[in-house]
């Protein structure tokens, strides 16, 4: 098949689902089917980049972070984006349109789907479905309401890496929707020793909870133990001030990514995410596969993700999240047991059957238009 890829985010500007993006792609690829990618151009990184069946074009975007997009650089993707897609779409006959993101990335799909009658699929992530973060696109959402809920009835499929997200749709806009989770390929590390560490990864959002840590962790005797709260975000300097106020020492080392990163996630014994609302935390299956003793909260998409191979705590409740952090910092062997779960736990995600879903979903939404008469 030959598939046209939209997300205003790809690797390596984003999230967590830009990486999900680029895994997606390349792996279709891998497996004989031609993708182009269109994405929001970033600094200096080249317009176009060819890797075998796979094709990456950056429109001009406005964009000031690597991290964060604000409401206006992502209508400056959409406007861009429109623009090539329908000049690439004249050029190239693909079959299917798979964007991610409802908003802002979803509109694109709808649109080529109008003009060019391509069939359409949308993955969801998070944000772009309504009560998922209201702190930040409650008001976005009440005012796109309308256009909102005609690209949910249009698309031609919508795909949900978790059921959390896709009921928090469905009360939003009934829609069948396809549960695909994230797929996952474990990173190969040599063995690296533990050290009494513990671990925070993630965009520094007020939801991801890295308030909550430190707050949890105000009391606890640490004086063995390492504290690392890894990324970059708006939060960052109340972190800062936060630490100095509790007197803990931690370390920011920054955004990381590659090797550095896996080695963190390798020699630390526990990984704590106190996030108040996620979908499918990709920071999660990197911690898992890592072998962590991982402790979490108990809502949103955060026990789909762990199984049985973590600690859950209610979301924010730090005399809970106290208890997991002093049980664990105490109890070497139950981290060994957790850790020994994380590692089968991964195996679920693993990308060929990830894969074989995907396409099976591009094959019925294809069939389908062309069953309608919509395709030749």
């Amino acid at each position: 098949m030959r598939i046209l890829m939209l997300n205003y985010e790809y690797p390596p500007i984003g999230g967590g689902a830009s990486p999900i993006t680029r895994a997606l792609s390349e792996h279709l690829a891998e497996a004989g089917h031609a993708v182009d990618v269109v994405t929001m151009g970033y600094g200096r990184m080249p317009f176009l980049e060819t890797f075998g069946l796979l094709r990456v074009f950056r429109v001009p975007a406005l964009r000031h972070s690597p991290v964060r997009a604000l409401t206006i650089e992502m209508a400056s993707y959409l406007i861009s984006a429109f623009f090539y897609t329908l000049w690439l779409t004249r050029l190239v006959h693909y079959d299917v349109v798979h964007a991610h993101f409802l908003m802002p990335t979803g509109p694109l799909a709808l649109l080529l789907r109008m003009i060019r009658h391509i069939p359409s699929v949308i993955t969801i992530h998070g944000s772009d479905v309504p009560g998922y973060n209201p702190d930040r696109f409650e008001r976005g959402h009440r005012l796109l309401a309308p256009a909102w809920r005609m690209l949910v009835r249009k698309t031609d499929a919508i795909i949900s890496p978790s059921r959390y997200l896709a009921q928090l749709l469905q009360h939003a806009e009934p829609k069948h929707i396809d549960i695909i989770p994230y797929g996952f390929t474990p990173s190969v590390l040599p063995e690296l020793p533990r050290r009494n560490r513990i671990l925070f990864v993630s965009r520094l959002f007020p939801r991801k909870g890295a308030h909550l840590l430190l707050d949890a962790l105000a009391g606890v005797d640490i004086t063995n133990w390492e504290i690392v709260i890894a990324g970059d975000g708006p939060v960052l300097p109340e972190l800062h001030a936060q630490a100095a106020r509790l007197g803990i020492a931690v370390e920011f080392p920054g955004f990381l990514k590659g090797r550095a990163l896996q080695e963190l996630y390798a020699t630390s014994a526990i990984f704590v995410m106190p996030s108040l609302r996620d979908n499918f935390p990709v920071v999660l299956l990197e911690a898992l596969s890592a072998g962590c003793a991982v402790i979490t909260t108990d809502i949103s998409g955060m026990p789909e993700v762990v199984g049985d191979a973590g600690v859950l705590v209610p979301a924010g409740d730090i005399l809970a999240l106290r208890a997991a952090l002093v049980r664990l910092m105490t109890d070497a062997p139950l981290r060994a047991t957790l850790g020994q779960r994380a590692q089968a736990q991964v195996r679920a995600f693993g990308w060929q059957q990830i894969l074989e879903q995907h396409v099976v979903v591009y094959q019925r939404v294809v069939s389908n238009d062309r069953a309608a008469g919509l395709l030749p």
